[in-house]
């Protein structure tokens, strides 16, 4: 699989979250497809970590686009988040579940052992799986050797719905569709809330 060009990410977070159903993130032996991903988009989004202004912690979340956005979420968890849109302008992708592909053994040392679809259906799991955290911010995802999002089919079907987690945004963003994931695997971390949509 050839590995995804910067010109991939520079479009809307939107866009860019429903095209990377099916694409495969890979770090070392480690490869996962992506089943589950939202999107966030500044202005305009108060469940959008740029809702506060540029600081160091969400920097990178200001592009330039194809980089990667990692963050520490309650002093626990990395969320490993793709950069999109112009640079200047603070919009991603958060990759919320995978499935996946290879490099089992590596995974589940990392994840304790699990087992099935929890050993990745949800963003921290992601970013432990994969061995990234923080230092991971401002990386471009289109270079090889390191950590690199590569081409993959989408999936057959496409579900759609309000992303979760975000109960500190305004009501008209927490219902905003943003979320999509596979319909076509168990490798999804919320199920409810949603429903096919057209590709």
């Amino acid at each position: 699989m050839g590995v995804l060009p910067r010109s991939f990410y520079a479009r809307d977070p939107v866009v860019v979250a429903r095209d990377l159903l099916g694409k495969n993130v890979r770090h070392g032996a480690v490869v996962l497809r992506i089943t589950e991903v939202e999107a966030y988009r500044w202005p305009g989004d108060t469940a959008c970590h740029a809702r506060s202004g540029r600081t160091k912690r969400n920097d990178a979340l200001w592009g330039p686009p194809g980089r990667a956005y990692v963050y520490l979420c309650y002093g626990l968890h990395h969320m490993l988040n793709v950069v999109t849109m112009d640079e200047g302008v603070a919009a991603a992708v958060l990759i919320r579940s995978c499935e996946l592909i290879d490099g089992r053994s590596v995974v589940r040392r990392r994840r304790g052992g699990v087992e099935g679809p929890s050993l990745l259906t949800g963003p921290g799991k992601i970013a432990q799986a994969l061995g990234i955290d923080v230092s991971f911010s401002h990386r471009p995802l289109y270079r090889q050797g390191g950590l690199v999002l590569e081409h993959g089919p989408p999936p057959e079907r496409m579900l759609a719905g309000p992303r979760v987690g975000i109960d500190y945004a305004l009501d008209e963003h927490r219902v905003l569709p943003w979320r999509f994931a596979s319909g076509d695997t168990k490798w999804v971390s919320h199920p409810a809330g949603l429903a096919p949509v057209q590709f």
